[in-house]
């Protein structure tokens, strides 16, 4: 049933105009936030720890807001998976920072970039497809009927997807001492066994270790970036900074404490936008919820 609901809904969006699909998502986001669900608790949870800092009223009006854009990344992500070329750039109002990635590029030197679960990954993915042909590091879905679809989605204006297993940690290492472009997502817990402990927010969380190896290991210009989805389905800015060098540090708990202050400089700046149901905090060794 889940695999038919799913396809349904990628179809349905897909044949839907961009603002349709996003006022669908954000009234479902917005009854996620009136009605107890696992999301609404986790990223109420998790909000807490992150941002004790702020008043209750201002965590609740970025808790509505996260759950809206929730809402709004699940029913556009068939819209931007059938995207034309042009269509695409149409829809980017700005692409900061591209031009210290293409001085990257052309020096023949492999790029990293980094890009969190904030604003639309989906559109960053696409857009990173269509300027660079950027290999995206991806967990196997929990349904693999619905892998087709992502594969096609995911590569139609140009990007390559690699597997997050050995093979594709292997095939990233080659492509990038090939002075390729590669995906990562850095704020994924990746699981027991394959990530240090490190302060995200002031709060230990399980952060990954391949992003500093990769660099280390290919003396990869790395990167940070962030699609922001603009109200009333504007169009998409995309923003890319430089990481910090402590990033490639040999030191693993010092490479991912720099990593995960980027991805927070990142979320400060549009915190509405942070997937902040992702249970970010599952490794530490207590029960998030």
């Amino acid at each position: 049933m889940r695999y038919y609901l799913i396809r349904g809904l990628v179809w349905a969006s897909s044949r839907l105009p961009l603002r349709v699909s996003q006022a669908l998502g954000g009234a479902i986001g917005s009854l996620l936030y009136w009605i107890p669900n696992p999301l609404r608790r986790d990223a109420r949870d998790n909000l807490a720890r992150c941002l004790p800092e702020l008043a209750p009223a201002r965590r609740r009006r970025i808790l509505r807001r996260s759950l809206i854009e929730t809402g709004k990344a699940a029913l556009e992500a068939g819209y931007l998976w059938s995207l034309t070329p042009a269509r695409a750039r149409a829809l980017l109002v700005g692409l900061e920072g591209r031009e210290a990635v293409d001085a990257a590029v052309a020096a023949g030197r492999g790029v990293i970039i980094a890009a969190p679960h904030l604003g639309s990954w989906e559109m960053a993915g696409q857009i990173g497809g269509l300027e660079w042909g950027i290999w995206n590091l991806y967990r196997p879905l929990r349904i693999p009927r619905l892998e087709p679809l992502l594969q096609a989605g995911r590569t139609r204006l140009g990007g390559r997807l690699v597997r997050a297993d050995v093979g594709g940690v292997k095939q990233l290492l080659t492509v990038l001492r090939h002075g390729e472009v590669v995906g990562i997502l850095p704020d994924q817990d990746p699981g027991p066994g394959h990530g240090v402990m490190a302060p995200f927010f002031g709060v230990p969380a399980n952060t990954m270790h391949l992003l500093p190896r990769l660099v280390r290991r290919t003396g990869a210009a790395v990167f940070i970036a962030w699609c922001e989805r603009l109200p009333r389905a504007r169009g998409y800015h995309v923003r890319i900074r430089p990481l910090p060098p402590a990033v490639a540090d040999p030191d693993p708990v010092i490479a991912a404490t720099a990593l995960n202050r980027a991805v927070e400089d990142c979320v400060r700046a549009l915190p509405e936008q942070y997937q902040w149901s992702y249970r970010r905090f599952k490794g530490d060794g207590r029960t998030q919820g």
